[in-house]
């Protein structure tokens, strides 16, 4: 049986109607595709906490988890991913990409234009409609 990995991640909106949206390192696995910003739930922690924890890691900013967007599940090769999306917006500091390739604002009817990591397409989806 495939493992199932809890993943929170971050549609972090701006007041200009634009989603922040992260290119996926050469180094991590589904290299060059793009995501949600965000990352595992760590023993104990729930969706929010996991997230806002992650985004400090990731992208040095305070984050403010707001309402569940979407909660998934997407089998892969080797594992199952759980992958709930939360609305954040940020309240300290400015997101620097630490660990993914590139960081973008797109304004959310275009979002489709990128290439989407397959766990994340149902949010965009949600989000375009």
């Amino acid at each position: 049986m495939k493992k199932t990995i809890k993943v929170a991640a971050a549609v972090i909106q701006n007041d200009r109607d634009m989603i922040l949206c992260a290119l996926r390192s050469p180094t991590m696995s589904l290299a060059n595709l793009w995501e949600f910003p965000g990352g595992k739930l760590e023993e104990g922690e729930n969706a929010r906490e996991a997230l806002v924890r992650e985004i400090h890691e990731e992208l040095g900013c305070k984050i403010e988890a707001g309402e569940i967007i979407d909660n998934i599940h997407h089998e892969y090769e080797k594992i199952i991913v759980n992958l709930i999306s939360i609305q954040a917006k940020i309240v300290e500091g400015e997101p620097d990409a630490k660990e993914h390739a590139e960081l973008r604002w797109v304004p959310v009817s275009e979002l489709d234009s990128l290439e989407w990591a397959p766990a994340d397409i149902p949010t965009v989806n949600a989000l375009m409609n």
